[in-house]
């Protein structure tokens, strides 16, 4: 088998063909055993040859045996593929939730409707503008701290320290 790596690293389509056969079984067993999905196991098992034929020439026998190497690039083209299908499993773009957005009142036009919306609305002016302003934003305007932190150009950590002290004071003068 050695060999014949070696006779594909040159360039030998018969060569590439004879190890197929030895190995194919083999490799795909692997790929099937990782994957769980025939289509898939058959797409890397492709791959798998591709790379064998591009990178024939590189095999060293004195670092691994042909079927070692092979057996390892079919696992590691198989675990890729998987990692791959887990990221984009139930994959949606983020324009698709409006579609299936809310149509109920947002959180800030509930609290407006009562007593507890004039408690909230006096403690929050109460703080500081720039912790208040990023409270609104972040509880009811629903942006994410980064994005607040970014738009007032400060660290991740300052904003989120705002927030946090910000929060507290509320809590307090909730509480009176």
């Amino acid at each position: 088998m050695s060999e014949a790596l070696k006779r594909a690293g040159r360039g030998e389509k018969a060569a590439l063909e004879s190890i197929y056969v030895a190995t194919s079984a083999k490799l795909f067993g692997i790929c099937l055993r990782i994957l769980n999905d025939r289509q898939e196991a058959e797409d890397v098992l492709q791959e798998v040859y591709v790379s064998v034929w591009r990178r024939a020439g590189t095999f060293d026998p004195a670092r691994a045996s042909p079927i070692t190497w092979l057996a390892t690039l079919a696992r590691n083209r198989s675990i890729d593929r998987l990692r791959a299908l887990k990221r984009t499993a139930g994959f949606e773009p983020v324009e698709a939730a409006a579609e299936i957005a809310d149509p109920s009142p947002d959180a800030l036009a509930s609290l407006q409707s009562g007593d507890e919306a004039r408690r909230l609305a006096g403690c929050i002016g109460e703080l500081e503008e720039r912790t208040a302003s990023a409270i609104r934003a972040a509880f009811f305007g629903g942006l994410a701290y980064s994005q607040l932190a970014e738009r007032s150009s400060v660290p991740l950590g300052t904003m989120k320290s705002w927030i946090r002290r910000g929060l507290m004071k509320l809590k307090e003068c909730l509480e009176r």
